[in-house]
């Protein structure tokens, strides 16, 4: 098809606006599942404490007629810590780009401070979840909380020559398998025979996808919608209780951990601040700062598959 003779076109225009959309698009992951299902609370110290006790064992045996008491010895509880460490983000912007009127943005460094925010959030994520070993620092060494992985040892499965860690300390890699529901219920059988009662399984993507298929579903009846197909687990209901299967882009993708969240909180030394940074020339920089810590109230209330495949 022929153009028109002499149609003042778009590629000879010179004076066109331009059309930026104000909607900004960002898919990154933000997702804090442990984060915000655990509880919260306030430390005053670099290194915080709790303490954990147990019953004593059961007994069936009874007592003869008219017995004389034998005291028993009192048990005295457990000292537990970990340590809180810094966290932060920054942002930058001149003043230029502060006054100018940037799309979708109705200020730079308010913009800039809510995605610092998000990371921020997402850094505590993943210092909470995974096999970070506790670290006390010093002057020059930075002070490291004891993630999740590196407290939970009474529950648990590990693959062939891995190294149960304990008390902050980090576990050493095993052999990787596959997740099997057997590894599952083993564990979750563990977690009730302690006491332990963890309401979430918390799993990386393709961890995810395999308990989607576990076979246990088989004779489970379901109704969808007739144009819905049904691929998904979000609650597995094992002989020990329900878990709900959550994924996480944060924990680590070879771990899966089952969480009784009312024994674990976020420890805040310093909650989320936000701090002005001195100015040096044009230029505006402001600082999002936390401080804190992991406590596992009762590491019996979990449990941990370590050593799993993730492809």
């Amino acid at each position: 098809m022929a153009k028109v003779t002499n149609a003042f076109d778009t590629y000879t225009a010179t004076a066109d606006r331009e059309q930026l959309s104000d909607v900004i698009y960002n898919i990154s992951p933000t997702a804090t599942p442990v984060m915000s299902a655990i509880g919260k609370n306030n430390v005053k110290n670099v290194q915080f404490d709790w303490q954990v006790e147990s019953l004593p064992t059961p007994s069936a045996t009874g007592k003869l007629e008219g017995f004389e008491l034998s005291r028993a010895a009192s048990t005295a509880t457990s000292r537990v810590s970990n340590v809180c460490q810094i966290s932060s983000r920054d942002a930058t912007v001149t003043g230029s780009q502060n006054a100018s009127d940037a799309a979708g943005k109705r200020s730079e460094m308010a913009h800039q401070l809510a995605l610092m925010a998000k990371a921020l959030k997402r850094d505590m994520e993943e210092a909470l979840t995974q096999n970070n070993a506790k670290n006390a620092g010093n002057a020059t060494t930075v002070r490291q909380t004891g993630g999740l992985e590196t407290w939970i040892t009474t529950n648990k499965s590990i693959g062939t020559n891995g190294v149960y860690g304990g008390s902050g300390a980090a576990t050493t890699n095993g052999t990787q398998r596959a997740i099997t529901e057997a590894l599952v219920k083993t564990v979750q059988q563990a977690c009730f025979t302690n006491g332990g009662e963890p309401s979430l399984l918390v799993v990386g993507p393709h961890v995810k996808s395999v308990v989607s298929g576990f076979t246990g579903r088989s004779s489970a009846r379901q109704f969808v919608d007739a144009n819905t197909i049904e691929a998904s687990v979000s609650i597995y209901s094992g002989d020990f209780g329900e878990l709900q299967v959550v994924p996480s882009n944060r924990s680590r993708a070879r771990t899966a951990l089952l969480l009784d969240p009312e024994y674990a909180k976020v420890s805040y030394l310093r909650d989320f601040e936000t701090i002005d940074i001195s100015t040096i020339g044009d230029a505006e920089t402001k600082m999002l700062v936390v401080e804190f810590g992991l406590e596992v109230s009762n590491e019996a209330a979990h449990g941990a598959v370590y050593d799993l495949s993730t492809s």
